[in-house]
């Protein structure tokens, strides 16, 4: 009878398992690295790690990858220089390279990335409005709690009620008086309590109060927002014309005024890849000119070149620096031959587009580039993921090349995007008095050889922001 009570036991278990070397997960990291970050991870390196040096303009290859390893083998026969005279090399090796003092005595590059000024807020530019007014300490609060309650999009987030309540001993009419002077401030509309609001008081900014614009968004703001352009000249006694033109002047005002002030940080697009037009024929280059180009430093090359000088320890210290330098090297011109490969088969196979536009762009997945370049979907997932390429008709994600398509009639393929510009292309060619149904639409694609159906192409309209036919209609 089995007692049932654990016991420990010691056996031999044989398997196959396979995993990643390190140095491969840092090449995938590499991959997938945009420009910004992969210069920043190379100056990292160059602090780090001595034996890697800056290429300069006059020493850089005409072809990184066929010169690459003799550029290695002649960095370690060249000269050290004085530079080797001034600094004992072989202690800096052997103490973990700390050479001490200031970094500028060695030689060694000092980067400072840019710091962005700090933009102002919305908060910081109404509270500067509020303290230029002559106030008293009790007015002085009331704004400031008014301010503290408006949010991003420059509208007043609680009620006047909450406000009195928070600050006790205030009377609604003073929240209200003051509410009134914030209202006047720039942003025009700002702390209104809704859209309406705001939309009137830009109207009264421009003095248009009294207006037929002003009245329609007094009296009439849902048959505005529906663009019931019949009923809403009905209502006022005037023409439709008249109706479309104060609509027309009304969508000219900021539905969200503080927006203008919000606290996002400007952005940069630094393109990877080049595509350019040469003698009849697109050549894509790297556009990484900013890029640190990297080669290994014949001054501490030729230190450790005699590792009979070292004991065990400092051998396989100087090993693996050296070796993690070499690899770093090749690494990254492996990187970049990979993405001129993967722009290479773009532009080939969208050579249509860069002749004629976003209407022919043709149906590419990450699976066709991985089998003409010979790698696995993963990998040009990496290469293509947040990098941009800048090209004759504009700059581009990488991304922008990969979608689904249709067949047209003639047996030709057609990307989603190519059928989503021929639909902005039909809206932007209408009659605006009779603007064409999403029926019509399909109607007119299918004209063109495009198979699709009327669902996807309302699909794809509201996509595009492209309202319906009947909110498109103007008399």
């Amino acid at each position: 009878m089995a007692s049932g009570r654990p016991s420990l036991a010691a056996g031999l278990d044989l398997r196959q398992e396979q995993k990643a070397q390190p140095r491969l997960y840092q090449a995938m990291d590499l991959l997938h690295m945009p420009l910004l970050d992969l210069q920043s991870h190379l100056r990292e390196a160059l602090v780090d790690n001595p034996f890697l040096d800056l290429v300069e303009p006059g020493d850089e290859p005409d072809d990184p990858v066929d010169d690459l390893p003799e550029s290695l083998a002649d960095d370690a026969g060249e000269d050290s220089g004085e530079e080797a005279e001034e600094v004992d090399w072989e202690d800096l090796l052997l103490d973990d390279f700390d050479a001490g003092g200031r970094r500028e005595e060695y030689g060694e590059p000092e980067y400072y990335a840019p710091t962005p000024a700090a933009a102002q807020t919305l908060w910081d530019h109404l509270h500067e409005q509020l303290n230029l007014l002559r106030l008293g300490e009790r007015q002085l609060r009331i704004g400031e709690e008014i301010i503290g309650n408006v949010d991003r999009d420059g509208f007043l987030s609680c009620p006047l009620d909450r406000i009195v309540e928070a600050l006790e001993e205030v009377s609604r009419a003073e929240v209200e008086e003051m509410l009134a002077r914030i209202q006047s401030f720039e942003p025009s509309g700002v702390a209104a309590r809704d859209l309406r609001e705001t939309l009137l008081l830009q109207l009264r900014d421009r003095g248009r109060e009294g207006s037929l614009a002003c009245r329609i968004v007094v009296g009439h703001f849902d048959d505005l927002a529906h663009r019931r352009w019949p009923e809403l000249a009905e209502a006022y006694g005037v023409e439709p014309r008249e109706v479309q033109a104060a609509a027309d002047e009304i969508a000219k005002l900021d539905p969200k005024p503080g927006l203008r002030y919000a606290d996002a940080s400007e952005s940069y697009v630094i393109p990877d890849l080049t595509v350019e037009k040469v003698e009849g024929r697109y050549r894509v280059s790297h556009a990484d000119t900013s890029l640190p180009r990297l080669k290994l430093s014949p001054v501490y090359r030729d230190v450790a070149a005699d590792r009979s000088r070292f004991e065990a320890a400092g051998k396989a210290f100087i090993s693996e620096r050296l070796n993690s330098a070499r690899w770093l090297i090749q690494a990254i011109e492996q990187r970049r031959q990979t993405m001129l490969k993967v722009m290479a088969f773009i532009v080939e196979r969208q050579h249509d587009f860069f002749e004629k536009g976003v209407e022919h762009l043709r149906p590419l997945t990450l699976r066709d580039v991985a089998k003409h370049i010979e790698m696995h979907e993963s990998t040009v997932s990496r290469v293509t993921n947040g990098k941009y390429v800048q090209t004759p008709r504009g700059l581009y994600p990488l991304k922008f090349f990969f979608s689904g398509g249709y067949s047209t009639l003639e047996g030709e393929d057609l990307s989603s995007e190519g059928v989503r510009a021929r639909i902005r292309n039909l809206v932007a060619e209408e009659d605006p008095t009779a603007p064409l149904s999403d029926h019509e639409i399909t109607a007119r694609l299918q004209e063109g050889g495009v198979r699709i159906a009327r669902r996807t192409v309302a699909k794809y309209r509201d996509r595009l922001g492209i309202l319906s036919a009947r909110l498109r209609r103007r008399v």
